[in-house]
């Protein structure tokens, strides 16, 4: 689809200086090893895809800032939007969707945010500058923990109105057999056991993560889904019924997704199904460092991935 990005040139984004990929698909897998980059690689073509306007891109910056530091937000820091931006000065993404740069310029005590937007140049003295921040409906990054409960009713909406709670109801159903419904009572998100309704918190984190992929998947047609590690509390034998159901939805809503994983578990269980599907709008991006120690990676297409994996190579970095 024209919408999907294809390649990406990141430069002066955390751990990335000056880097490029080219022959991203529909669903694209991440793999590499343990602090590789492989978060900040979605993370820096989720600010590109969100940087249509100032709002949007400020919103992109907080927010990928904010999932790193909740854990201490909810330890009672204060989350400072200002010094989220400023920690991110000097980005540079550019795609076959999208240009963005940010910078701070500091001259003789004035100081000012550079912005420029598929060639819209745009600068703000920080005085002037509001920090407010929008979101798009249909671009949507889910971090380790899920989204959060308000993220959940929301989304979920958008399951509703396309009569699809079914769908969800029998996903739920095969990755937790006891769980038999999925709803939304007095603004909160419940699974039903029995004739009982217990509030989501009271699964595990696989139960969460699950529920997030889903209405996410719904929420975001015809957009892009980021997921950082994807498998996170799930059970290995559950991983066939999770990429299923993210093949054949993000197919039909035209979704293309990112998603991260260390676990050989999940990198071939991907496999499987993609094979089974017969989807070869897959890639596989294998993130490591090259020999002047910087990050590269190797973007597989189907053919190559499965070839790969049929032969039992080792595709989790370098």
């Amino acid at each position: 689809m024209d919408n999907h990005l294809t390649e990406i040139e990141i430069k002066d984004f955390k751990c990335f200086k000056d880097f490029k990929a080219d022959g991203f698909k529909r669903v694209n897998l991440i793999g590499g090893k343990n602090n590789v980059g492989k978060t900040a690689f979605m993370e820096a073509c989720y600010v590109n895809v969100r940087a249509l306007n100032i709002k949007s891109f400020i919103g992109a910056l907080h927010g990928i800032k904010f999932m790193r530091e909740n854990l201490n937000i909810l330890a009672g820091e204060n989350a400072n939007s200002k010094k989220y931006i400023e920690q991110s000065n000097k980005i540079f993404t550019k795609s076959n969707v999208n240009l963005a740069f940010f910078e701070i310029e500091d001259m003789e005590g004035v100081k000012q945010y550079i912005f420029d937007f598929n060639k819209q140049y745009i600068k703000v003295n920080i005085n002037d500058f509001s920090y407010e921040t929008s979101d798009f409906e249909n671009i949507d990054f889910i971090d380790n923990f899920g989204l959060s409960n308000n993220d959940i009713v929301s989304k979920y909406s958008a399951i509703q109105k396309k009569d699809e709670e079914n769908f969800l109801n029998n996903i739920l159903n095969k990755f937790d057999e006891r769980i038999t419904a999925f709803k939304v009572i007095n603004e909160t998100p419940q699974c039903q056991i029995g004739k009982n309704y217990f509030e989501i918190t009271e699964f595990g984190d696989g139960t969460r993560h699950l529920i997030s992929i889903v209405t996410a998947l719904y929420s975001c047609e015809n957009g892009y889904l980021f997921i950082d590690e994807i498998d996170n509390g799930i059970h290995y034998s559950k991983l066939d019924e999770i990429w299923t159901s993210i093949l054949e939805t993000s197919k039909k809503l035209n979704v293309q997704v990112f998603a991260t994983t260390h676990s050989k578990e999940c990198i071939e269980s991907y496999a499987r199904v993609a094979k089974k599907l017969y989807d070869k709008d897959i890639a596989f991006i294998e993130l490591g460092k090259n020999k002047n120690n910087e990050l590269d990676s190797i973007v597989m297409d189907s053919e190559m991935f499965l070839r790969h994996i049929d032969m039992g190579n080792e595709v989790r970095g370098w």
